[in-house]
């Protein structure tokens, strides 16, 4: 797919087939997520991949809204460092970029993605064996859609363009 396709293609996935992710293919969304630019390079990330159906079944209880990772054939749990408040601004910057590259290689693929919050950080470190001084920021599950295959979209349900672009000034 090409990168503009991808982009009209990605969509929120929250229910999956029973396919599973090829590893080569899980490996290069990995890889897109280390290619991502971060500010000064800092690269504030690691990942937790998760494959194991067990395992995912316990990682969805960290929020009552990362259901979908239960029955996902993978997730990615974005895993960052203690940062000083002066940097907080760049690390949600550099995750919301990591996210979407993640995303987007998925989208290439053809592989659906459903992002979720991490309430419950004692029971990710639980699930994930990250060290007490990290946090998971976001998980990501991966599969390909059970309802109907990625594709770009005709119709989109988005503000016109019109209305939300401003030259020079508001």
């Amino acid at each position: 797919m090409e990168t503009w396709d991808a982009i009209r293609a990605r969509r929120n996935v929250r229910q999956f087939s029973a396919r599973p992710i090829e590893p080569g293919d899980l490996d290069r969304i990995l890889e897109a997520g280390r290619l991502t630019p971060s500010a000064s390079n800092w690269q504030p990330w690691d990942f937790v991949v998760v494959t194991d159906p067990e395992r995912l079944k316990e990682l969805a209880g960290v929020w009552r809204g990362a259901w979908h990772v239960a029955d996902s054939p993978a997730a990615v749990a974005i895993i960052t460092p203690p940062v000083d408040p002066e940097r907080e601004t760049m690390l949600h910057f550099d995750v919301g970029q990591v996210v979407m590259s993640l995303m987007l290689a998925a989208a290439d693929l053809g592989i659906g993605a459903g992002h979720a919050h991490v309430d419950d950080q004692e029971l990710a470190r639980k699930v994930l064996g990250f060290p007490a001084d990290r946090h998971c920021a976001h998980l990501i599950s991966f599969g390909y859609p059970a309802d109907r295959p990625l594709r770009p979209r005709t119709k989109v349900n988005r503000r016109p363009f019109d209305e939300l672009v401003h030259r020079d000034r508001w």
